[in-house]
């Protein structure tokens, strides 16, 4: 592991019962910029995210982060990890939820109204976070994963159910924080994010199927639309791979 990589992966393999999710899966995460998990529902995208941050059992492989074993005591303030959904208390305001956590954490209360102008939400903070968007509520959970300023930031599909402007408002957020050096793994199966990503790493049952910019993806396929892009990726693994998916349906 060099001192430009946030993530090293190697030989990963994870097993739930009968079905292996990864077979030594291997690849590296880049410090201070945002890179896309994109794949299909059910291609391990979550699998992978939770044994970046150390909190999924693996059979084989390892996973480094920052310098040290993912879930190492040494790594708790220096990671966040955003879980799918809102990961607030509705009923308590948006301050109120983020002295909480704070607090859980150990971080001085001075934090607490330095992340939230940092997400927007300073006209907002006596407001309950059941009163909030959609988009508001979401911004209030990472303003929960900024508290600290952690060096990698994980976020799992966290413009699901958002509608588009607020899906651009929030990767604008994701964009800004990243400029102050941030390492941001953000998963999406909306395939337009890609664009919004530095580098991309795209799944398929399991496997990696690509590493890749956007600018290359685009280029590689010669297609002008990300979603068609990943659909030509996917039609040649197929054609490298024609026994795959029923192997797996029957490992299953």
């Amino acid at each position: 592991m060099n001192s430009m990589d946030a993530v090293v992966v190697d030989g990963l393999r994870v097993r739930r019962g009968r079905h292996e999710v990864f077979d030594t899966l291997s690849l590296r995460i880049a410090r201070g910029r945002i890179t896309g998990l994109l794949g299909p529902s059910g291609c391990g995208k979550t699998t992978l995210m939770r044994a970046i941050v150390g909190v999924q059992r693996i059979q084989g492989g390892s996973v480094r982060v920052l310098g040290a074993t993912a879930g190492s005591a040494a790594l708790r303030r220096r990671v966040a990890y955003g879980t799918q959904g809102s990961a607030v208390y509705a009923d308590l305001t948006v301050r109120q939820n983020l002295t909480y956590f704070a607090r859980v954490l150990g971080i001085g209360r001075d934090q607490v109204d330095l992340v939230i102008d940092q997400v927007g939400l300073a006209s907002h903070a006596s407001r309950a976070v059941a009163a909030l968007s959609g988009g508001q509520a979401n911004r209030v959970s990472l303003g929960v994963a900024l508290l600290g300023s952690p060096e990698l930031i994980v976020l799992d599909e966290p413009t699901v159910g958002l509608d588009p402007v607020l899906r651009s408002e929030l990767w604008d957020l994701f964009r800004s924080v990243a400029e102050r050096g941030t390492t941001f793994v953000v998963s999406s199966h909306v395939m337009d994010e890609a664009l919004r990503c530095d580098r991309l790493l795209l799944i398929r049952d399991g496997r990696l199927v690509a590493d890749t910019t956007p600018a290359e993806l685009l280029a590689d396929t010669g297609r002008s639309d990300p979603e068609q892009a990943f659909l030509e990726l996917i039609a040649r693994d197929s054609v490298a791979h024609p026994h795959l998916r029923r192997d797996r349906r029957e490992a299953s």
